[in-house]
């Protein structure tokens, strides 16, 4: 949609708009960011804390390697019916109230982990740790939809973007801590209890900020014209509008398988590499190298794509390099001694693949507007949850038990695993969906156009017309 030059505001003007229609920003959607950041990242924390000691884990309390899997797969299995109530939650209950629940809940379960070490009679373990999990399982997605949220309602049109991009980095941020500090406190298994207590104190901390600083909802004042006057479809009608979008569905299998090799590449990394004889420590490495890259490609790309509006190739191309890297990762990581090879490839994988992970949502909302932000990028998560839950259990079912003597440092106590037919599956699903989404999706930027529309007209309105304009005075003789 082509518009005259000059039609889109700019931000002084916008500001000034702002300022005339009585608009306010609050100090204290600052608090309430930090808040929802410390929750996001303590979640994180506590989703994949087993997952780098695994072996350990499942050595100490004489569990299945299947078993300790579980802790880290409840929150797909659980995210899948909660997340479409988390939708409605945070619409109808209210942002701080959700976030005050969703502390106490990650607060909750990170305690209820700790009672199998506070109670020597516990003949099941397993029960308390999987309860613990589950608990922060349902917190966890209310704290992922909520970032959008959050900026819209709270931050102007000028900080929107920066408040997003912080609530929703924080969850790979608590994910990379976890990948370093695990392996790092747990140097044998009588650390575990230290590791699950260190883990209490940041969701502890956010459970007190949550009920102590948060008062309400909605500030007094909207920030915004979009926050005093929301243009999404209700829910329900949402939905109807999602379900026959053809460029949505495509990108939501696509998006939301990708989603899943990612989960399934996150909990079962120092499983596949122990195999072949690399430390819990290295692994935590791979897996921080993963974050990291993935955190500045996703700056760098989200930098380059609000500047240039190419979300569709920075998606497609990002899908591709993808699943290369991920042809790289199946292959090498059956090779024993290619600590170097490895590093590089799990940085590359997240500098291609996590980097891309905000643009797809931010491409899953031009596509489907006018549906709102939490519905269009809150489908696509709860399907990605979905397919990783398939996409992981599908994984662990292909691998068979090493038995022959092997280098693995593996300390589940049952013999290793051999990984290379789901190491090898895991990268064809990943060129599947690149395949699929290259040659079929298409779409127009419906949000955009809406948007370039509706400052075109604000500055047609604000602009005097040519009979309105004071003559200019008579030359003086």
């Amino acid at each position: 949609m082509a518009l005259p030059s000059g039609a889109r505001l700019g931000a002084d003007a916008t500001q000034a708009l702002s300022a005339l229609c009585g608009y306010r920003a609050y100090g204290r959607r600052w608090v309430f960011l930090l808040v929802l950041s410390l929750l996001s990242f303590s979640n994180a924390t506590l989703w994949l804390s087993f997952a780098p000691v695994a072996d350990m884990t499942a050595h100490h309390f004489l569990l299945s390697t299947e078993q300790i899997n579980w802790l880290s797969r409840v929150y797909l299995v659980a995210s899948i019916p909660s997340g479409v109530v988390a939708i409605w939650v945070l619409d109808s209950v209210g942002l701080r109230w959700a976030t005050i629940v969703c502390a106490w809940l990650n607060f909750a379960g990170s305690v209820f982990r700790t009672v199998p070490f506070m109670i020597d009679e516990i003949q099941d373990p397993f029960a308390f740790l999987m309860g613990g999990q589950s608990l922060c399982a349902l917190a966890q997605t209310l704290v992922i939809f909520s970032p959008a949220k959050l900026a819209a309602l709270w931050f102007p049109e000028h900080q929107r973007a920066t408040a997003n991009m912080i609530g929703t980095m924080s969850n790979p941020l608590g994910i990379l801590v976890a990948n370093l500090l695990s392996p790092a406190l747990v140097r044998k298994e009588e650390d575990i209890p230290i590791m699950l207590g260190v883990y209490i104190i940041p969701a502890g901390i956010t459970c007190l900020l949550a009920t102590a600083c948060l008062l309400e909802s909605v500030p007094p004042t909207p920030p915004s014209a979009r926050a005093a006057h929301s243009t999404s479809e209700k829910f329900l009608d949402g939905l109807k509008l999602l379900s026959r979008n053809r460029a949505y569905a495509v990108l939501a299998v696509c998006f939301g398988g990708g989603i899943g090799i990612f989960s399934s590449f996150s909990a079962l990394l120092e499983q596949v590499l122990c195999v072949k004889g690399y430390s819990n420590e290295f692994t935590g490495l791979c897996g921080a190298l993963f974050i990291v890259f993935g955190v500045l490609g996703a700056l760098a790309l989200s930098l380059y794509v609000d500047r240039t509006k190419h979300f569709t190739e920075a998606v497609k191309i990002g899908f591709c390099l993808t699943s290369m890297v991920c042809v790289a990762f199946a292959l090498v990581s059956q090779l024993q001694g290619q600590t170097l090879a490895l590093a590089a490839i799990c940085s590359l994988l997240g500098l291609f693949g996590l980097s891309v992970a905000p643009i797809a949502m931010e491409l899953a909302v031009e596509c489907s507007f006018p549906v709102g932000e939490g519905a269009a990028a809150g489908l696509i998560f709860v399907l990605g949850q979905a397919e990783g839950v398939l996409v992981m259990v599908l994984l662990t079912a292909l691998t068979v038990r090493r038995a022959e003597p092997s280098v693995s440092t593996c300390q589940d106590g049952q013999g290793p695993l051999d990984w290379k037919v789901s190491m090898l599956l895991m990268a064809g699903l990943c060129t599947l969906f690149s395949c699929f989404l290259v040659l079929f999706f298409h779409t127009p930027y419906r949000r955009l156009q809406a948007e370039a529309s509706a400052s075109y007209s604000i500055q047609e309105d604000v602009s005097p017309a040519p009979g309105d304009r004071e003559p200019h005075p008579a030359p003086t003789p």
